[in-house]
């Protein structure tokens, strides 16, 4: 049975396993107020992976821009990367070179005179 802890609005604020004083109700498993939390918690975590996967996507463009500065500026040369980061970063600037190229040849219906 889960133990949890209460808000002063009497709303679940944190679930344990164990018996703690900072845990002092035992509740059923199946309890109406136990079911609210976890489904709020499990949305608010969905939430949270969402941001960071939306994150993960920023950041993978922000180290290949930070790669081609360093490279760019001379700081480090292409054969310093390990190997599997090497084929990475030249398979992501080659798709990355695809699209442009296919995006220049699309023109937008506003584009047209």
């Amino acid at each position: 049975m889960p133990f949890v802890s209460r808000d002063d609005q009497g709303k679940i604020s944190g679930v344990t396993e164990t018996a703690d004083p900072k845990f002092p109700e035992e509740i059923s498993a199946d309890h109406p107020d136990l079911i609210r939390y976890v489904t709020a918690a499990a949305l608010s975590s969905q939430a949270i992976r969402d941001e960071l996967a939306q994150s993960d996507f920023k950041m993978v463009r922000l180290v290949d821009d930070l790669i081609d500065l360093l490279i760019d500026r001379g700081v480090i040369q292409f054969t310093d990367l390990p190997q599997a980061a090497g084929e990475k970063y030249l398979q992501r600037q080659s798709a990355r070179h695809r699209l442009q190229t296919w995006s220049s040849l699309i023109v937008d219906e506003k584009d047209i005179l």
